[in-house]
């Protein structure tokens, strides 16, 4: 199955309000097919009763918890992708929808990774949990039965490992997507020499004065500059 239209949820967070915008771009830029973009914004979902969890010092982001309400968003209907903000694309995302399987609930990138750092890019404590950064790129099928389980209420109240390690599905219902979706910098480039689909800074982005210098740094920064240049003309 490939199609011309997708939806894709970006999670946003305060903190990183043009990290998400370069996010957006970069995927707009790359494609010519219809791909709805969608902003996971907290005080929208609070504003619509959706999120009511209360706020968990181990969060890192906004949208820790909001990611898993995609389905629900989608009322349980069609393919979905969400992705945090802290991402670049160079692939079109159309591209996601080839050869998907209807019996898988999800598709994400199966990183077998532990991260060196003992902070994230913020300053809070890094937390190390199995299927780390699985659910940092998630493309849902948001009408399978068991995606119906993410409803309003499981999403509110379920813990973080639960949701985080789709632990609501059975391990053959989750996809493996190609790893160059969701390249990890600083780490994916140890053992894949190919060329990514899209960056993920998951140890911390240029947008942050003490990571100026990580790998893509200068790709990233020169996207943010033709958004800034062009942001009066985005659709």
């Amino acid at each position: 199955m490939k199609t011309d239209s997708l939806n894709f949820f970006i999670g946003y967070d305060s903190k990183e309000d043009i990290a998400y915008r370069v996010c957006k771009y970069s995927i707009l830029k790359n494609t010519n097919s219809n791909i709805k973009i969608h902003s996971l914004k907290l005080y929208e979902l609070i504003s619509k009763g959706m999120y009511t969890r209360n706020v968990d010092p181990l969060a890192s982001t906004e949208f820790t918890y909001s990611r898993f309400l995609v389905p629900s968003l989608m009322n349980y209907n069609k393919w979905a992708v969400f992705c945090d903000c802290d991402f670049l694309f160079f692939d079109d995302v159309i591209n996601l929808t080839k050869n998907l399987d209807d019996s898988k609930a999800v598709y994400c990138v199966q990183h077998d990774y532990t991260p060196k750092e003992k902070h994230k890019m913020d300053g809070q404590k890094q937390t190390i949990y199995p299927r780390k950064n699985w659910s940092s790129f998630i493309l849902f099928n948001c009408s399978h039965p068991k995606n119906k389980k993410l409803n309003i209420d499981l999403v509110n109240s379920e813990s973080g490992s639960f949701l985080h390690q789709f632990k609501w599905l059975e391990d053959n219902e989750i996809g493996s997507l190609d790893e160059r979706w969701n390249w990890l910098e600083g780490w994916t480039s140890n053992h894949n020499q190919s060329n990514p689909f899209a960056v993920h800074y998951t140890r911390g982005g240029p947008w942050f004065d003490e990571w100026q210098d990580v790998e893509f740094a200068k790709e990233w920064l020169n996207e943010r500059d033709e958004y800034l240049s062009k942001k009066f003309e985005i659709r």
